[in-house]
């Protein structure tokens, strides 16, 4: 294609080539043109326009496909602006012959649309210069528009839209033609002319000012009628039109021309949103109602309508700002609230879920990512003020004794859904907000928490769930609130357990707090879990005192059951005896007694009964998802009972129907359900007496009579059955777009889709995602399937048969939607049992199954619902799978090539094609040639069918599955398939974006066969090569969103293989200009793009993105093209970052920064990557400075006043003046981690970075930057994120303050010799460090800070005792805050985090002791030295009197007594608790010093990181006091004075002697069983704090005494000495006995007297020394040892008796 690339075409090379390798010619050379036409002199293109027209022409005429159609226009507009454009006019008139010509051959329609889109061009490019053709061109537009087809009018539509583009202003005299053809095609058949009128009128209401005015009500009701029937592009298109003209009537861009029938320029908001109601309460003006109300239910609005409205009230908002958002959202939220309680958006269950989504999608997507944190925070106070004000209105009415006054029922149903939206999203600012929500909670004004607490006692359960899950919110946002609001709840549920309201409000509030705790690592105390479940046994018991309350005690009974079981082993194995109590209690306890239950009580009590046994399941159910090591065999064998029993009710369940009809229905479902679930995670050998009756229910639910009318819902329980792959060829809907939440509405059932008051338990889920459970009968359907593919394989095999049997008769009977239902279920059940089987390599059964399994998944092949087909051919590949046999496979493959010879419908075709390339897709693909072969010619036709998209769609796809499964054999096949893609790819029409999808599948599958291969260099590969970039090239230039996006991803593969051919030139600025795109796949694939670029090429990539601000027209330019310009492409992702929530877009923009970091902050970006990311930490709007830090600064001004230059530059809040506004403090910290990494990457770089002077020296001779000299910026960006009021921002910041002073301590000042850099800061580490200290910080933060106090005091930086004493007071009120304890009662998370904070504390301490003692014997080592080094004069001229290692250790010894006694303690438990597990009986049943019994487990991580500076420090002390106790010492070691044993008698009193002995054998043990243990590397620092210990311990007399005094066997007793006798007997008599096989005449034995012959003596002489050691021990004279001693020692002496031989004398007595 090289020979393409020249200004004129080679008509040479072109006539040489075959028909199908022309138009990828031509279309190489225009792309080619495009590129060169702005680089050629005018001179030259002019001399060549001529000969360039008529080859352009000739193309013209040649009918071009739409790609080449599009850049041939673009070429020849381009060569008319840049060249002469004087015989454009005739160019004009020439295409509008074309236009008019009758021609209707099949090369006719090419050549006229390539016409329409030329003239679209031209005017796009010269504009007015062409003012004198509009009318004729206009006119004749129109006129060809009336007769055309759908592709014509797609390029009409284009067209114009150019035109108006070009013309702007002077195009108005045809406005209202334009318009008027625009409203037409708005409504048209085709949903891609829909789309492209959508974008026509979008460029005509730049200038059209009535479209805003007085044709606005027109103009919105069109958009109505425009969402009828539509896809989601669709949507898309019409929402962005409609939103747009919305905000341009409320906030006009420019002044109205034209005044509107009211005699107003603009719009109000309310009459904004009348507008927006009324399209979405009435469809606009009522069209199409009959058949609404036919097709749709009862509802006269469609979904698809709905859906488009909240759209487009979403672009409504966008487009005008957060600004306008944040000074108008409390009248934005009332008239939203007026739509949400509208009596005709919530006619049914159905619609109320609709619009509860659609209103929630509306704040969550306005407020969640427009506004800052400061703005979120006043909205919250808005949806709080509404919460208020409707429970207001509700509890007035509702205490009003008029009964004419009273709120009625339809009140009452109004604000419940006006609470549950405003719920719902003060839920989930607050919890986006995180700690930083914190004022609202503080705000008496608003008084959140009483607002929310009271709509718990509302009539209606939706509302009082909606408020159960803000509760859980606040606490995931603020841990601190979760003990708080768990006590006030259950105080209130305790008094107020006669009111219904309250039992059943009070109780989901009390558990959605306690499953708040998942998501909160501090937990809440132990004693909390006792009291929830105290409080769930008590409603249980009382249940049945009143019928009133009986459903409400027993479903929050069971309820609190739930949630608590979601804490945890931890917390349940003390509790799961009750539990398995409760369980026992709820069941009959055998089942003749449930037979007896049958015959008596009525319709409400088998209401509480089923509710009870349902709650009971799903306790069980939850503790075998959260607990399941509890469940150990005897767990499973106590609940096989009532297991038994829960199974035998499903048999009965028909005859309570019979009797009790719907007012038992719906708890018979949710039983069933929960039955189902609960077996799904079971072993089923626990309960194979039942399989017959689960089995039996199972295929009553799936097929049975009686649950043909149950709703089905493909979306629901399809999807996770299918293949990921295959799921595109549904539609958008199923894919991840920023849309999905309200599109999958469009698919639920008639029931309603997911909805909170669906299921109650659903509070108790992981998920921190607002749970949507579905309605019971979908769920159930789709637990039934589950359980039936897990269930299947254990039945015998005679019952296989007849059920699949049963389910192919079934659905033969059947006809019409109903069979289309059953088809679905049992379907779903096959691929579920081929799936779960395939999946542990299983068997499927006799062959006998085959036939049915094959006869239902091959006629779900020909259904009509795409969805189903999919799973038919997922299905189809599992059951060869699970067959795993060839034959099968053969025949499957025969069967598919015979129906698609047979079959004419294209459902039909289209699922045989998807299976004939899904067939091999878990056999380890294709392998045979012939049968490739085979499936290629086949699908190559199905592919070339222009008749049917569909077809070409399926059928592509499964090609790009062959290619994927056939490896390296289907590189015979790739050039032929690369000539049909890219025949396909030119000329495929664009009406049709779905066959696109799947020719960028393809060529993506093609590029991965080729893979390396792509890099070579002959001319086969070079024309591939060539193939994969046209490929790309045309689909990059498609209209369609996914298209660019599997274009993208193409580009990505080529790179990887072949990154020379890559350019990166234009791929970069075409990648950034989709970064803000209005589409979720496109922003994933280019982020995704961006990753793999910049781990090879960053700063290339980095240069060619700040080329697209150039090149974009300045009124395209959006706030991020702003951004790059400013700050680069990492500017930009950093801003992206901030707005996304996708949780997989923002780990790969992270990524993606992480890299481009790496690959430049250390060669020459390090500057603008610091300033970078002080830019992003600065961002926010939040401008309270903390009282801490005002008081730090005043005591700073008052000590040292002037001393410090660089403190001012502290003094002050972050500002917002730079490039970002408002950023979360999810965005801050990750800046905050890059700060970190960019630090731990200049430490393996130069090592200029950490040396002050030598950075200043390099810096004058060369233009590099050194990470030191930005140490003000470091600490700077530390100091605002250590005092935020994000937690988790705080961690961060003091994480990166400690990374500071441990990179930078030691680091000199040139400028003042005897100091280092980091002391001019001292002020600003403490202002940093104080907020941690105070009471109400967390105790992660403060474990945090005072980790970065010890570095800080052990760093040697502050020399002063007067500002050493700021931080050390810090710790000085911690370790008084662990002496005096903590009220259990005021305990507001785990015990567990006390241990953490005090253990912290101590770890501090025993560091800063460790380093005083240092410093300390280092300068008495000094003043005995006469000759003084430099540095060591310099460190002791610096301080005072009292300075130093003395000072400080005299700061510590004023503590130093609580210290040690707290120390050993904690040493004492660290021992307890690394005892091997067979000991743990000797753990203290009430805990330790330091841990409660209960939260063992947790503790052993923060003793594990803790313990080692501890028994150093301990070591030092008792090295320091000699093994002398001092006067105040407790008589006993165990539990000295803490606060865990303060007060504790009886324990018997030790001598000083025992004492010391415990003390010693304490540090012993812990020393030689960690050194004895195997280490990683990273507990170095741990083995070095161990052997330092025993060195500081052996240097006092008395434990060395202790140790030398004693011979190895008198360290046991009596019994133990016996018991090691014989090992130390055999090691010495070994060596004796191998030297005497060491015979003198053995060549090299050593001579006597040589120094080989000494050193064996000396061997000799020890052996023999040692062996009269044991034989003198006192313990031969103990009376419990003597005799055994005695027997060993005669057994010992007779052994080295008989190795005595005087004719073989070892050289080495000989020596003596």
């Amino acid at each position: 294609m090289e020979r393409a690339h020249s200004l004129l075409l080679n008509e040479e090379a072109f006539s040489q080539l075959a028909e199908h390798q022309r138009a990828e010619f031509i279309f190489e050379w225009l792309n080619h043109l495009k590129k060169l036409l702005p680089a050629t002199d005018r001179t030259d293109l002019k001399h060549n326009q001529r000969r360039l027209l008529d080859q352009l022409s000739g193309v013209l005429i040649g009918s071009p496909g739409p790609p080449t159609r599009w850049l041939l226009a673009h070429c020849l507009a381009l060569l008319y602006r840049l060249g002469d454009p004087i015989s454009a006019c005739l160019f004009v008139d020439r295409c509008n012959d074309i236009i008019r010509s009758r021609d209707d051959s099949p090369s006719g329609l090419p050549t006229r649309l390539a016409a329409i889109a030329c003239l679209g061009a031209l005017f796009e490019q010269l504009g007015r210069m062409l003012i004198g053709t509009l009318k004729e061109t206009l006119t004749n537009l129109l006129k060809a528009m009336k007769n055309a087809e759908s592709q014509g009018r797609y390029e009409i539509m284009l067209s114009l839209e150019k035109i108006l583009q070009g013309l702007g202003v002077s195009a108005v005299p045809c406005h209202r033609d334009v318009y008027k053809a625009a409203r037409t095609c708005l409504t048209d058949r085709s949903m891609a002319v829909r789309c492209a009128a959508a974008k026509c009128l979008m460029e005509l209401q730049r200038e059209a000012v009535f479209l805003w005015t007085s044709e606005l009500e027109n103009v919105a009701t069109l958009c109505f009628r425009a969402f009828e029937g539509s896809n989601y592009s669709v949507r898309v298109s019409v929402s962005k039109l409609l939103g747009t003209l919305l905000a341009a009537a409320v906030e006009p861009q420019q002044p109205t021309a034209v005044p509107r029938q009211s005699g107003r320029g603009r719009s109000s908001l309310e009459e904004v949103m009348d507008l927006l109601s009324g399209g979405f309460l009435r469809g606009g003006a009522g069209f199409l109602r009959a058949s609404g109300d036919m097709l749709k239910g009862t509802s006269s609005v469609s979904k698809d309508i709905r859906i488009g409205v909240t759209q487009a009230c979403v672009v409504f908002v966008s487009t005008l700002g957060g600004s306008w958002l944040e000074a108008n959202f409390p009248a934005f939220l009332s008239l939203l609230m007026e739509l949400a309680s509208h009596g005709k958006a919530t006619q049914t269950a159905g619609d109320a879920v609709v619009t509860h989504c659609c209103i929630s999608f509306i704040l969550r997507s306005t407020l969640g990512s427009l506004l800052g944190e400061k703005a979120q925070t006043n909205a919250a106070i808005q949806l709080c003020l509404a919460v208020a004000a409707q429970k207001q209105a509700i509890d007035a009415a509702l205490n009003d004794g008029n009964v004419e006054t009273r709120v009625s029922s339809a009140d009452i149903s109004a604000s419940q859904h006006v609470l549950v939206c405003c719920l719902l999203e003060l839920g989930g600012l607050v919890q986006g907000l995180g700690s930083t929500a914190a004022p609202l909670l503080t705000d008496s004004s608003t008084a959140l928490l009483d607002t929310v607490i009271s709509v718990l006692l509302h009539p209606a359960p939706s509302a009082s769930l909606a408020a159960a899950w803000c509760l859980r919110c606040v606490a995931t946002a603020m841990p601190s609130q979760c003990s708080l609001l768990l006590d006030r709840c259950t105080e209130r549920l305790a008094a107020l357990k006669s009111s219904p309201e309250a039992v059943a409000g009070y109780g989901a509030a009390v558990a959605a707090l306690v499953a708040a705790v998942q998501h909160c690592p501090l937990g809440i105390p132990h004693t909390k879990g006792m009291m929830v479940l105290s409080l769930a046994e008590d409603l249980l018991r009382s249940a049945s005192q009143s019928s009133r309350i009986s459903l409400q005690r027993t479903q929050a009974g069971w309820l609190l059951v739930s949630s608590l079981i979601t804490l945890g082993p931890a917390v349940v194995e003390h509790h799961l005896p009750r539990l398995l109590l409760l369980w026992r209690c709820v069941f009959p306890a055998s089942l003749r007694e449930q037979e007896m239950e049958l015959r008596r009580g009525d319709y409400f009590t088998w209401q509480v009964t089923l509710e009870g046994r349902a709650g009971a399941l799903f306790a069980m159910k939850n503790l075998l998802l959260h607990c399941r090591e509890l469940v150990s065999d005897d767990i499973v064998s106590r609940l096989l009972t009532p297991l038994s029993c829960a199974v035998a009710l499903l048999t009965k369940l028909p005859a309570l129907l019979r009797s009790y009809g719907s007012s038992v229905r719906s708890w018979s479902l949710i039983y069933r359900l929960r039955v189902y679930e609960l077996l799904a995670l079971l072993p089923p050998h626990t309960y194979q007496e039942s399989f017959g009756l689960v089995m039996n229910q199972l295929v009553s639910d799936l097929s049975g009579q009686n649950n043909l009318n149950q709703p089905c819902s493909e979306l629901t329980l399809l999807p996770p059955l299918c293949h990921r792959d295959d799921l595109p060829l549904v539609g958008p809907a199923l894919q991840n777009t920023d849309h999905r939440y309200i599109e999958e509405q469009l698919h639920g059932s008639s029931v309603g889709g997911g909805s909170l008051d669906n299921d109650a338990f659903s509070l108790c889920e992981k998920s921190d995602a607002t749970p949507a459970p579905l309605p019971p009968p979908v769920a159930l359907t789709a637990a039934a399937a589950r359980l039936f593919g897990a269930l299947y394989p254990h039945v015998i095999s005679a019952q296989r048969v007849k059920i699949l049997e049963q389910f192919v008769e079934t659905v033969n009977q059947l006809k019409g939607q109903r069979q289309q239902t059953v088809q679905t279920h049992v379907c779903a059940a096959l691929c579920s049992l081929l799936k779960h089987q395939g999946c542990i390599r299983g068997s499927l059964g006799p062959e006998e199954v085959r036939s049915p399994a094959l006869s239902l998944l091959s006629g779900a092949l020909e259904s009509a619902s795409p969805l189903l087909r999919c799973l038919a051919a997922e299905g189809l590949a599992r059951l060869v799978q699970v067959v795993g046999d060839p034959g099968f496979t053969v025949s499957v493959s025969l069967l598919c090539f015979d129906r698609l010879k047979t079959s004419r419908d294209a459902a039909s075709r289209s699922g045989y094609s998807l299976a004939l390339g899904a067939l091999h897709r878990y056999t380890g693909g294709i392998s045979s040639a012939q049968h490739l072969s085979t499936c290629l010619g086949v699908l190559f036709t199905l592919s070339q069918d222009s008749t049917s998209p569909e077809v070409q769609t399926w059928s592509l796809h499964s090609m790009s599955l062959v290619v994927d499964l056939s490896g390296g054999l289907y590189r015979a096949h790739a050039e032929a398939s690369f000539t049909l893609v890219l025949r396909l790819l030119l000329s495929a029409p664009p009406t049709h974006p779905e066959v696109h999808h799947s020719l960028g599948r393809c060529l993506h599958a093609l590029i991965t066969c080729l893979g390396p291969d792509l890099q070579g260099e002959g001319a086969a590969v070079s024309s591939l090569r060539s193939s994969c970039l046209i490929g790309c090239g045309v689909m990059q230039d498609s209209p369609d969103s996914l298209v660019q996006a599997r274009a993208i991803s193409c580009m990505q593969q080529l790179h990887m293989f072949s990154p020379p051919h890559v350019n990166l030139a234009s791929l970069v600025p075409a990648l950034c200009a989709h970064l803000c795109s209005s589409y979720l796949c496109l922003r994933r694939a280019v982020v995704a793009c961006l990753r793999q670029l910049v781990q090879r090429e960053a700063l290339e990539v980095s240069e060619h993105a700040v080329t697209l601000v150039k090149e974009l027209p300045r009124r395209d330019n959006t706030q991020l093209d702003v951004t790059i310009k400013e700050v680069g492409l990492e500017g930009a992702l950093f801003t992206l970052l901030d707005r996304e929530s996708d949780p997989g877009l923002r780990r790969d923009i992270q990524e993606t920064l992480v890299h481009m970091m790496s690959s430049s902050a250390t060669s020459g970006k390090l500057g603008h990557w610091l300033k970078l990311c002080k830019d992003v930490l600065s961002a926010t709007t939040d401008c309270r400075a903390p009282v801490e830090l005002r008081q730090e600064e005043e005591e700073e001004e008052e000590a040292d006043a002037g001393r410090d230059d660089d403190s001012s530059a502290f003094k002050a809040r972050s500002e917002s003046s730079g490039p970002f506004t408002a950023l979360r403090w999810a965005t801050r910290r990750f800046a905050m981690e890059c700060v970190c990494r960019i630090i731990a990457q200049c430490e393996t770089s130069d090592p200029a970075h950490f040396d002050m002077a030598l950075a200043q020296e390099r810096r004058l001779q060369e233009s590099t930057d050194f990470l030191v000299l930005h140490l003000a910026d470091l600490v700077r960006m530390a100091f605002m994120a250590a005092t935020d009021h994000s937690d988790q921002l705080r961690l961060a910041g003091l994480q990166t303050l400690l990374v500071i002073i441990r990179r930078f301590s030691a680091i000199p000042e040139p400028e003042f010799p005897g100091h280092v850099i980091l002391e001019q800061y001292q002020a600003n580490v403490g202002a940093a460090l104080r907020p941690a200290f105070s009471a109400d910080a967390p105790p992660d933060v403060t474990a945090k800070a005072c980790q970065v106090c010890s570095a800080w005091i052990a760093s040697g930086v502050v020399s002063d005792l007067r500002d050493l004493r700021r931080v050390h007071q810090l710790l000085a009120s911690s370790l008084a805050k662990v002496q005096a304890g903590r009220d259990p009662s005021s305990q507001l998370y785990n015990e567990a985090t006390v241990t953490m904070e005090t253990l912290a504390v101590l770890k501090a301490w025993a560091e800063v002791y460790i380093v005083a003692v240092q410093r300390s014997r280092q300068e008495e080592s000094s003043d005995r030295t006469a000759d003084l080094s430099v540095s060591s004069s310099l460190a002791n001229d610096s301080s005072g009197s009292e300075s130093g290692g003395a000072g400080l250790l005299k700061l510590v010894q004023s503590d130093l007594c609580t210290l040690s006694r707290l120390w050993l303690s904690a040493l004492q438990d660290y021992a307890l608790l690394t005892l091997p597990q067979e000991y743990a009986a000797q753990l203290p049943d009430t805990g330790g010093s330091f841990y409660t019994a209960e939260t063992v487990n947790q503790a052993r991580a923060h003793y594990t990181s803790s313990w080692a500076p501890v028994l150093h420090a301990t070591s030092l002390w008792l090295h320091s006091t000699g093994f002398l106790m001092p006067d105040d010492a407790p008589p006993y070691l165990s539990r000295p004075a803490t606060p865990t044993s303060m007060g504790q008698t009886g324990v018997r009193a030790k001598s000083p002697e025992d004492i010391n002995t415990d003390r010693l054998h304490l540090i012993l043990g812990i020393s030689v069983e960690f050194l004895c243990s195997p280490h990683s590397a990273d507990q170095m620092e741990n083995i070095t704090s161990c052997l330092r210990a025993l060195q500081a311990l052996l240097d006092v007399s008395w434990p060395r005494a202790k140790i030398g005094n004693d011979q190895l066997p008198s360290i046991c007793s009596p019994e133990g000495s016996v018991s090691i006798l014989p090992s130390v007997l055999y090691l010495l008599l070994g060596v004796l006995r191998e030297l005497v096989h060491l015979p003198s005449s053995q060549p090299g034995a050593p001579a006597a007297g040589s120094v080989g012959g000494s050193a064996l003596g000396s061997v000799v002489q020890a052996a023999l020394q040692a062996l009269k050691a044991v034989v003198t021990s006192p313990m031969s004279r103990q009376e419990k040892s003597r005799g055994a001693w005695s027997l060993l020692l005669r057994s010992a002496l007779n052994t080295l008796l008989g190795l005595w031989d005087a004719d073989h004398i070892p050289i080495a007595f000989n020596f003596y």
